[in-house]
């Protein structure tokens, strides 16, 4: 699969991102650099131990690399879980919208994993 089949299957515009990363090799590079980005794995384990600060941050993180990558599908529940922590003292009522972010997080990795 090439880096435009994978921004289409999960129905994001590419041109886009093109547009601002300048040709397909850099999109292709940044994009499958998000396979190790830490944001997701750090918000996961800031909620699990219920640290609002932690996981606001790695929310805050994830959202803007999804931005910058035009990973809207991702981009869109990691924003209201953002808003949802940001300022919060407790993780109270995030479990829906971690488990929104988890879904697309899975499917974007997936997409991202078939990329040759």
């Amino acid at each position: 699969m090439t880096i435009r089949e994978c921004y289409e299957e999960l129905g994001l515009d590419f041109d886009a991102v093109l547009s601002r990363l300048i040709n397909e090799r850099l999109v292709q590079k940044f994009a499958l650099k998000f396979l190790d980005d830490p944001s997701f794995q750090n918000l996961k384990d800031a909620l699990d131990s219920k640290d609002v600060e932690t996981a606001f941050r790695a929310a805050h993180t994830l959202k803007g690399v999804c931005l910058n990558l035009g990973f809207d599908n991702l981009f869109a529940p990691s924003q209201e879980l953002t808003e949802k922590l940001r300022g919060a003292t407790t993780i109270e009522g995030t479990d829906e919208l971690f488990a929104a972010v988890e879904k697309e997080y899975d499917r974007t990795c997936e997409a991202l994993r078939k990329i040759a």
